[in-house]
């Protein structure tokens, strides 16, 4: 059984692949939620540690907006959605059309508008594995959290470091009205999980 620590060439350009695809679905359903033009560059795709994540995210303390949500079906595992503050809030500045007041909390306007801007994108890069691979997955409900970057990933951590130690973080930039923000996704699957990923996509 193939697990996401000793992953081949073939393997690791496949997760990539469904990276971008993901990623490209997910800008294209979140231009349809604006009703704008989201332009967005080729994302970077990396199989990282859990320990080095919190770095490409602005450090350890770091302030993070998280959206999780667990999968089941015929792959189970999380995805996150993970944006700085700096761009969440000018995500939710886009959002409301600039009728929220811009300050460092967010209220519950705020975050109602946060959680669904994280479930689109997540359901989206699902809904791309999915039609990809020809599975069965099911998101549950998505959880948000706004805390330091080291607390929201602990989550993942605690959860499936036992599993891998490293997982699948896709950077995504965004470009909307001019305004430029980061998102990041995390696909964790588990072992039987990335099997059936690859098998379907015939790599495995």
């Amino acid at each position: 059984m193939k697990d996401i620590n000793n992953l081949g060439d073939t393997h690791f350009d496949i997760l990539k692949e469904i990276g971008s695809i993901g990623s490209g679905n997910a800008v294209t359903s979140l231009g349809k939620m604006l009703e704008k033009k989201v332009e967005m560059p080729v994302p970077s795709v990396k199989l990282l540690e859990f320990k080095d994540i919190a770095g490409f995210i602005g450090g350890p303390s770091n302030i993070i907006v998280g959206v999780l949500v667990s999968l089941t079906g015929d792959i189970n595992g999380i995805m996150m959605f993970i944006l700085d503050m700096k761009s969440a809030n000018a995500m939710v500045d886009v959002v409301m059309g600039g009728m929220v007041p811009k300050n460092d909390t967010f209220g519950e306007l705020e975050m109602s508008a946060v959680n669904e801007i994280g479930n689109i994108l997540i359901s989206a890069y699902v809904g791309s594995l999915s039609g990809l691979t020809k599975l069965r997955i099911t998101p549950s409900i998505p959880y948000m959290s706004i805390d330091m970057a080291n607390a929201i990933l602990s989550v993942p951590a605690i959860e499936f470091g036992k599993v891998a130690d490293r997982v699948l973080f896709i950077e995504s930039g965004f470009k909307v009205d001019k305004i430029e923000m980061s998102g990041y996704f995390i696909l964790v699957p588990d072992m039987p999980s990335l099997s059936r990923i690859l098998s379907a996509l015939g790599v495995g």
